[in-house]
């Protein structure tokens, strides 16, 4: 009988225990979220039909919220499983299509992709003479490549198809997709390179891009709502958001059809495309990933691109955005009536997946407002890694403050270095636009080099006449000279 009541006071113990250990490690409310957002009220006030939202920390989904509806024609709301037209978001799982068949021996990317070609071969140019661009140089916009994005078509329209793309037989070009660099030498953006990319998987492994992109990524993720098949083809989802215009009409059939699948005609929602970031990230940190291995994951997101690449980009994502001490890998897609954002850390799990089905200037206000406000509440501030830093001498302040072109991403905004409480900050409008805040400090490092908050690279200025004329971009083992123009003068 004494054993009975030791072994009832002794289970009494142990679910006490486990109950105060639940009740600490309850996960977060982040309900709050809805109130503080206040989307539906941006909805009505920027005339945008929906707004689907997920948000993930730790590698988890925390919250999910839909607003609006599928289309302005009817009263059906947006739910989890509506999927939007995901635009430019298409490249990186393009990419990262890629890299798993080059991981699995079926392609080489780093060979010439007119190797792979059949149906049409790239065109003859000075620039190619000596090397032919690789699979690689043209998923990361350094092939040097032309025609940047594509006008969509809807069912009743001529559908081009990618040969006639590259012919440049369609809207928007009248000729033959062209290099206008040697590749390898510079950047620049082009939704063209990932058409023949398209090409060269279809041509060399008999299936469609589509077909390819559900048998080693959808399927295996279990993404039920994320497809490459088109709105005229057989086996398209059936729960979707319809594109609208800026008077908040639903756009002809509201179903765009984008032959250049490879660059732009994926479909999903927020939460797949959540599950399938936050697989990216369990498999940069190689734990619980179940699909993409370490090596795919590191190899995709590296930044590979610094030269008038926008502050860095890596194959199919940016990464040119440092907010929080964080490192992101993030991607922006934006069609006629649709768009939408992916943001995500490289470490410790944490993001953000939006898509709004309205065109630019209902949806940009909504998004940018959401945008800033998540980085805001959510505080994923992380300590700087300790980094020796001293103190930046007055003749150096000096002759660093003043006004200038763009030397962080290129983009010609106007940039300022100021003083403020002895200390150096660096005032752009893009720093505005990310989280909302006017600057960013700049830290001054033992090794002379610069670290700008919420800026992922290194400054290293060149002083000529006590002024920078130039400064080196470093990141990683990349770097990178700029010119810069004083406008102080």
């Amino acid at each position: 009988m004494k054993n009975i009541i030791y072994f009832l006071l002794f289970t009494t113990i142990i679910l006490s225990c486990q109950s105060n250990k639940n009740k600490f490690t309850k996960q977060k409310d982040y309900s709050f979220l809805t109130d503080s957002l206040n989307i539906d009220k941006q909805l009505e006030s920027h005339k945008l039909a929906g707004f689907s939202l997920v948000v993930f920390e730790n590698y988890e989904i925390v919250y999910s919220n839909q607003f609006g509806l599928k289309s302005t024609n009817s009263d059906e709301k947006i739910d989890r499983n509506t999927a939007f037209s995901t635009a430019s978001i298409s490249k990186p799982i393009t990419a990262l299509l890629c890299f798993i068949l080059d991981e699995k021996g079926l392609i080489d990317l780093d060979e010439p992709i007119d190797n792979y070609l059949k149906r049409w071969h790239l065109p003859k140019s000075e620039f190619t003479k000596i090397k032919n661009p690789t699979w690689k140089q043209l998923l990361n916009h350094t092939a040097g490549t032309s025609q940047h994005g594509f006008a969509d078509f809807y069912e009743g329209d001529t559908i081009p198809t990618i040969k006639q793309s590259l012919l440049g037989e369609l809207p928007r070009y009248d000729k033959e997709i062209e290099f206008l660099f040697t590749p390898g030498t510079s950047w620049s953006y082009s939704g063209g390179g990932y058409v023949i990319v398209q090409m060269a998987l279809e041509d060399t492994l008999k299936k469609s891009i589509a077909e390819l992109a559900d048998e080693y990524i959808f399927s295996p993720l279990n993404l039920k709502n994320t497809t490459m098949i088109q709105p005229n083809q057989k086996g398209f989802l059936t729960n979707v958001a319809l594109v609208h215009d800026k008077n908040n009409k639903v756009i002809k059939t509201g179903l765009p059809i984008t032959p250049q699948v490879a660059p732009s005609g994926c479909w999903s929602t927020p939460t797949d495309l959540a599950k399938l970031t936050i697989e990216i990230q369990n498999a940069l940190r190689n734990r619980d990933n179940k699909v993409i291995s370490h090596k795919v994951a590191k190899n995709v997101i590296e930044v590979t691109a610094l030269k008038n690449a926008v502050g860095g980009w890596s194959y199919g994502w940016q990464r040119s955005c440092g907010f929080d001490n964080y490192d992101w890998f993030m991607c922006n897609g934006s069609n006629t009536g649709v768009g939408g954002d992916i943001f995500a850390t490289t470490t410790d799990g944490n993001g953000f997946v939006y898509l709004a089905n309205g065109e630019k200037p209902n949806r940009f206000p909504v998004i940018d407002e959401t945008r800033k406000n998540l980085l805001t509440l959510l505080n994923w501030k992380k300590v700087l890694p300790n980094v020796e830093t001293q103190e930046i001498p007055k003749e150096l302040k000096e002759n660093l403050k003043g006004n200038y072109e763009d030397f962080l991403y290129g983009l010609g905004v106007p940039t300022k270095i100021v003083e403020r409480n002895n200390r150096l900050y660096v005032e752009s409008r893009l720093f505005e636009y990310f989280k909302g805040q006017k600057d960013s400090e700049m830290i001054y490092l033992k090794n002379g080099m610069f670290k700008i908050i919420d800026y992922p690279n290194f400054l290293t200025f060149n002083i000529k006449n006590d002024k920078p004329n130039a400064v080196i971009l470093t990141r990683d083992n990349m770097n990178v000279e700029i010119q810069i123009n004083n406008n102080n003068q």
